[in-house]
């Protein structure tokens, strides 16, 4: 049976201040995990506010006090030299790295049509952007690694996307495209990275947070006694699980997880297959073989039916 102990190992969590990434910092840190702790701090969900030390330090603070080890970083994750100032300080604390954990995100809501760009921007920014430059870094210092010693390292990313992407969230098009993007930015990271070792995953997960607290009320409001199925501590042992050498062979893949479960997303299925008749397709014979076929599916059957799992909106 291999280990899922995080002993000796270092991992970069971003995000780590509250919510989730504060749930998968410390359940790295009680798996054995030394933790670099990245939050900005800003205590606004859409980014707003001045940036605090405290969220970051107090995830710290936590560790250290259940015997742990831990280290804080506050800068903005979207930054390039950022992410590479999180690889520096996790290799010059505690001698290398061995896990990055994405989670960092913020929230603009807004309509298509009545979305800024700046609202466009700034989502993307933080998810997209922020996840491509740690995984930029990490991957950079893996590969030089892996090159000097002539053989494959330990390296695992785990990414942080959401049912949004898939669903199609209607106010969301910044974050479900974000997430969209993060999703294929993994599995390409996972096939470029295999050589050297390292593996990358991504996670959806739906968790009870400050980015969700007015997304999950009335029917999925908090219980007012017993475990919250909706809490992030339900996610981050899947966290844990995929930064460990028992995951060696969990590489390229997209997880759905909330309390309790955990799916594992395939590609999109091919739903039909048409052939022309003809040397090329026109608009009329198109209509002939398509438009009866979507005339006998169901409303929402679209790219994808999240039913079956129960899924409306992460």
């Amino acid at each position: 049976m291999t280990t899922t102990s995080l002993a000796g190992l270092t991992a970069i969590v971003t995000g780590a201040g509250r919510g989730l990434g504060r749930a998968e910092a410390l359940e790295l840190a009680r798996a054995g995990a030394n933790v670099v702790v990245n939050d900005f701090g800003a205590p606004g969900r859409d980014g707003s506010g001045a940036a605090s030390a405290a969220p970051a330090d107090e995830t710290v603070a936590e560790i250290a006090a259940a015997g742990g080890h831990a280290v804080a970083h506050y800068g903005d994750i979207a930054d390039i030299g950022t992410a590479q100032e999180l690889v520096d300080l996790a290799v010059a604390t505690y001698g290398q790295l061995d896990i990055l954990v994405n989670n960092a995100g913020i929230l603009r809501d807004r309509m298509v049509f009545s979305m800024t760009e700046e609202e466009w921007d700034s989502v993307v920014r933080v998810h997209l952007r922020g996840h491509f430059a740690t995984t930029r870094a990490a991957a950079a210092y893996w590969r030089d690694r892996s090159k000097a010693a002539g053989a494959p390292v330990y390296g695992r990313i785990v990414n942080t996307s959401s049912e949004a992407f898939v669903a199609g969230s209607a106010g969301q098009p910044n974050y479900a495209a974000a997430k969209g993007g993060i999703v294929g930015l993994t599995t390409s990271s996972a096939n470029a990275l295999a050589r050297y070792g390292v593996t990358a995953n991504v996670i959806c997960p739906r968790a009870r947070t400050r980015m969700t607290e007015d997304v999950f009320v009335g029917s999925m409001s908090a219980p007012e006694t017993g475990i919250d199925p909706l809490a992030p501590e339900h996610v981050s042992p899947l966290v844990a699980y995929l930064a460990s050498p028992a995951a060696a062979s969990v590489n390229g893949q997209c997880f759905v997880v909330h309390g309790g479960m955990v799916a594992i997303l395939g590609a999109p299925p091919v739903l039909a297959k048409f052939d022309t008749a003809k040397e090329v397709f026109t608009p009329g014979e198109l209509d002939e073989l398509m438009t009866p076929f979507y005339a006998e599916r169901k409303p929402g059957d679209g790219f994808a039916n999240m039913s079956v799992l129960g899924l409306k909106h992460g």
